[in-house]
């Protein structure tokens, strides 16, 4: 076989491309310059005005499509809807501000330009419109629930629509179909294509997952559908791809939640190969040789340079100023607002191909396009890296590691107990792996047989954790009694929290069983006891019982803190009913709680109320959670031994009993915590 340049067979260009991101991000690191970077400077040099190694055919432009498509896709993913609602004026500030600037000071320079009226417009257009280039990097930071950059995603919809939003317009006025009609059919058909994406994908996808039995295969492909048959609708409505991925991120955000595997495959398919393939067809578009054509050209890359960032600049320091983010903060926003890549290309060709713009504005934006995906992805980094630090730093630092013990003993119910671990994770916020536990009940001699059949359940469990990118420590115990061993094991590798299953059984008197009686009776870590039917991120509200005086618990804060971020997480709302106790003293407790998700307390007159009239039309999407306490601790009366018999026997779909951590120095035995005033104390309802 004779290799011709460029390179035409399929599998020397991807082989030639994949190589280029392997060896590129490392040489970038040697350089100290952010690794996404390297992509790009790739396609300077290997393009069709570099080397001439690689063309910029139709397999770069595709695999280049869908790499944009991920981005816009997985910052809809990741946005914090919570935030997002919280913050929506800022985002909706920051976008006028964004689109209106640029768009300002566009069209004053195309008019000196001598350009007309409308390409003087369409001009201005072009740099109002940014991309989320820089938003792997904040992603894979852990800061994209930060408030600035919440702020930044939700403005880039608004900024990235109106935008596409006038190039439709534009192109309507250049062919003479501007009439009332054409604005009146555009507006329609924008609302109806957002409508179906927005409500009617979430509800397609709760069917779906509740069906799809954890296939990770099988999710994987109904994701990618949602978001290619929203791009492809996108295309028909007269808007960009890159608005319906992005709807399609919305549509799904709260049911793929972050650490899950499903958004593990996601992230990785996107940042290991599509996103490498975008970058590098954004440099292949570069020209270096326009940079010298003629002194006019480098006064116009010149002056569109300073249009291009500096009025990203600006929208970026009013927003600040306005909301009083600090200076990383707006650096951040910044950051993630001053890259021209996919908007900005497509418009442009638009404009061409209508005859608006010529070569010398294609050849200046391309510069601006190189320019921008250098310094976005930068600013991104730099500060980002200093963002999260300083987030950090706002993390109380504890004496003991959060360490997860998770004990197995049935396959089915492995998944759905990972699953809770994985969000416990990340709503405490550790770096440590997660402990799963099985405790073989056996003669120590004789052990052998039921030690390979408990390594192998562990093993399934290894296997689920790594598709979600978390390390696990496996742990196996032997032991007579089961409650005992995981006893043994929580004290000896200093567990913090135990996530244990429950079928919902009732053994005699027994609250949930011996082996959890038991573990639960001798130990003080913060233990959740859950039997979950449903997948967890199909739920859409958290049903918190909060039982008279549990307020007065000294880990009633942290657990708190850690419910709210579990539901920030799945994206669910809190709605938390208080048993016979003053809503004041909760509400108060429940605002000093991080992060900042909005609880919405009822009052409850007893019992028997709880279960007649508020937990009787419990859905399957609701995962309710009883916040309890030890036997002989503070917050402890005879109800709580009752409560999870008849949350079992009213076969709720989703269910989770949490124990807040105990004073670990005080006898488990003993009374625990704040004291409680004499005249809160009250007698059981079953008495």
């Amino acid at each position: 076989m004779i290799m011709t340049i460029p390179l035409q067979e399929p599998v020397l260009i991807f082989g030639f491309a994949v190589l280029i991101f392997l060896l590129f991000p490392i040489l970038m690191g040697k350089l100290r310059v952010p690794a996404i970077i390297g992509p790009i400077i790739a396609g300077i040099i290997v393009g069709p005005n570099g080397l001439e190694i690689l063309a910029r055919d139709s397999t770069i432009e595709l695999l280049g499509t869908v790499g944009l498509l991920f981005i816009m896709f997985i910052a809809g993913l990741e946005l914090d809807l919570d935030g997002f609602k919280k913050y929506r004026n800022r985002s909706i500030l920051f976008g006028i501000l964004s689109f209106s600037i640029p768009l300002i000071l566009g069209i004053i320079v195309g008019l000196w330009l001598g350009l007309s009226i409308l390409s003087a417009v369409l001009f201005g257009t072009i740099f109002s419109t940014h991309t989320l280039l820089g938003y792997p990097a904040i992603s894979r930071l852990g800061i994209a629930k930060n408030k600035a950059v919440t702020t930044a995603v939700g403005g880039t919809l608004l900024t990235d629509s109106l935008a596409l939003l006038f190039l439709a317009v534009i192109v309507g006025a250049s062919e003479d179909n501007l009439t009332f009609g054409f604005l009146v059919y555009l507006i329609i058909a924008i609302t109806l294509f957002a409508v179906v994406v927005l409500i009617f994908t979430p509800y397609l996808t709760k069917w779906f997952f509740k069906r799809s039995n954890n296939e990770g295969t099988l999710e994987f492909n109904f994701v990618i559908t949602i978001l290619f048959v929203a791009g492809a609708i996108s295309l028909f409505v007269g808007l960009e791809p890159i608005i319906g991925a992005f709807l399609a991120g919305l549509a799904l955000n709260r049911y793929i939640y972050d650490h899950g595997p499903l958004m593990n495959r996601i992230r990785f398919t996107a940042n290991a190969l599509f996103i490498p393939f975008f970058l590098l067809s954004v440099g292949m578009l570069m020209d270096l040789r326009v940079l010298i054509s003629s002194p006019d050209t480098l006064i116009i890359i010149l002056l569109i340079t300073i249009v291009a960032i500096g009025s990203k600049l600006l929208a970026s320091w009013i927003t600040s100023k306005v909301y009083g983010y600090s200076n990383i903060e707006s650096k951040v926003i910044f950051g993630l607002s001053t890259t021209h890549a996919a908007a900005t290309l497509a418009i442009t060709l638009v404009g061409y191909q209508f005859g608006l713009l010529d070569q010398q504005i294609i050849n200046a934006v391309i510069i601006i396009i190189l320019i921008t995906c250098i310094l976005g992805p930068y600013f991104c980094e730099k500060y980002g890296r200093k963002l999260a630090v300083a987030q950090d730093k706002e993390v109380l630092d504890e004496t003991l590691p959060e360490r997860i013990l998770i004990p197995l003993r049935n396959p089915r119910t492995m998944e759905s107990l990972m699953d809770l671990g994985f969000i416990i994770k990340k709503a405490i916020k550790t770096d440590e792996p997660l402990y799963p536990l099985t405790v073989v009940q056996k003669d120590l001699k004789q052990a052998s047989n039921e030690v390979t059949q408990a390594e192998r359940l562990l093993g399934h469990s290894v296997i689920y954790a790594s598709g979600a990118d978390v390390s696990v420590k496996l742990l196996t115990r032997v032991d007579h009694n089961i409650g005992l061993g995981i006893e043994r094991a929580a004290t000896e590798e200093r567990i913090t929290t135990i996530i244990a299953g429950w079928d919902g059984i009732i053994e005699g008197n027994k609250v949930f069983g011996k082996v959890i009686d038991n573990f639960l009776e001798h130990t003080y870590q913060r233990s959740l006891i859950a039997n979950i039917r449903q997948p967890l991120n199909t739920m859409e509200r958290v049903i918190l019982i909060l039982p008279n005086n549990v307020v007065y618990k000294p880990g009633f804060e942290d657990s708190i803190s850690i419910i709210k971020g579990m539901a920030s997480q799945l994206s669910a709302k809190i709605k938390a009913l208080v048993i016979r106790d003053s809503l004041e003293m909760y509400e108060k407790a429940s605002q000093q709680v991080h992060p900042n998700i909005k609880i919405d307390f009822h009052s409850i007159d007893s019992w028997n109320s709880l279960f007649e009239r508020n937990l009787n039309n419990v859905k399957s999407t609701d995962l309710v959670i009883l916040l309890s306490a030890r036997r002989g601790t503070v917050a402890w009366n005879p109800d709580l031994e009752v409560l999870p018999k008849k949350l079992a026997s009213m076969n709720l779909g989703n269910f989770i009993v949490f124990y807040p951590t105990e004073m670990k120095e005080t006898d488990i035995r003993g009374s625990r915590g704040t004291e409680i005033p004499k005249e809160l104390l009250f007698k059981s309802d079953y008495e």
